[in-house]
């Protein structure tokens, strides 16, 4: 007989390393076409990362996302980056983008404030155009702009700057202090379907609740929520590593390690919390490895409300599953038939 069951999990997760140094540095060039050139030393890895650097950069100039030409390269050619590890891609290399393209930003305004009459504070950037203040009719074209300052006033539009998270390290006596720049937070709820016969397990629906920052792309970060949920049912019902007496592996391959396929994802629902972090670019902290942490403990906490077991070790297979059912039916006092 197939048992539902519903359990949650919550988590918090830490932006970037643990106390140490993580720096990551950018280089922002205006054109004199009013695009934009970033030069940075972390890399694609699937996640979008490049695609939300470009829109941090263009959101900071006021052009389009599709005119910042992402350059992303070893550290021979582009600034340095720590990597895209430990979920800091978004916080730390994009706020050095960010900061990168303010630089040149500066610059652009320094040039343009003489040429529409006012003071470079005066002045914002939107719409592909350095405008004043208050008055957008007064304009010139951000290409035009960055021609200006290379041609004519020799000061070509060029921003670098670098990004260190701020930590206080830690009391080796209390455990005190700011080990990370910021936090995430998530909560999943799993629902799943137990067979009490046979143990297997089916997860039915995930409904997932992250707290990432602003979301600077939302498309991506659903996407990568349900990523990481999919890890995260291989990780609770599918995926072990097992060896012989000789401490071979004797799984190591996909034929018979097995991971989950799109025919086993569950109907999932992705809600991503408003909020906003100061310290981030534009409000954004990162999505990565959290998307992960709760799913497991969130399908294990769902098989005990489902059938009263609780299962310790992972992967839960259907095989750990029955086990623990009929352990349980074993334990239980037999009733006595009236009559």
């Amino acid at each position: 007989m197939k048992r539902r069951g519903r359990g949650m999990a919550c988590m918090w997760y830490p932006i970037g390393f643990t106390v140490s140094a993580n720096p990551s540095a950018a280089v922002v060039k205006v054109n004199e076409d009013g695009t934009a050139t970033l030069l940075t030393g972390t890399v694609e890895t699937g996640q979008g990362s490049l695609t939300v650097l470009a829109q941090i950069t263009a959101q900071e100039l006021g052009i389009a996302t599709d005119d910042v030409h992402v350059v992303s390269a070893d550290t021979d050619a582009t600034p340095m980056d720590t990597g895209p590890i430990a979920s800091r891609t978004t916080y730390v290399t994009g706020n050095a983008a960010r900061l990168a393209a303010e630089k040149a930003k500066e610059i652009l305004f320094e040039v343009a404030a003489p040429m529409l009459g006012v003071k470079p504070n005066q002045l914002e950037a939107r719409d592909h155009k350095i405008l004043v203040k208050g008055y957008p009719q007064r304009n010139v074209h951000i290409g035009d702009v960055a021609n200006h300052a290379r041609v004519v006033m020799g000061q070509p539009p060029i921003g670098s700057a670098s990004f260190n998270p701020a930590t206080v390290a830690l009391d080796p006596e209390t455990g005190q202090g700011k080990p990370f720049g910021t936090y995430v937070y998530a909560t999943q709820i799993a629902e799943v379907d137990v067979d009490d016969e046979t143990g297997e397990v089916e997860v039915i629906r995930v409904v997932a609740s992250h707290d990432c920052g602003t979301a600077i792309n939302p498309m991506l970060v659903e996407a990568q929520i349900e990523g990481g949920i999919a890890m995260g049912i291989g990780f609770a019902l599918q995926e072990e590593i097992l060896f012989d007496n000789a401490g071979r592996q004797i799984n190591p391959n996909l034929t018979n390690y097995i991971v989950p396929t799109a025919l086993d994802m569950p109907e999932i629902e992705v809600d991503i919390v408003d909020s906003h972090d100061p310290t981030g670019p534009f409000g954004a902290k990162g999505v990565g490895e959290p998307t992960l942490v709760p799913t497991a403990a969130a399908i294990l906490n769902a098989i005990h409300n489902a059938v009263g077991v609780r299962i310790t070790s992972l992967p839960a297979t259907a095989e750990k599953v029955l086990a623990a059912i009929n352990a349980k039916r074993g334990q239980q006092p037999k009733r006595i038939a009236a009559g």
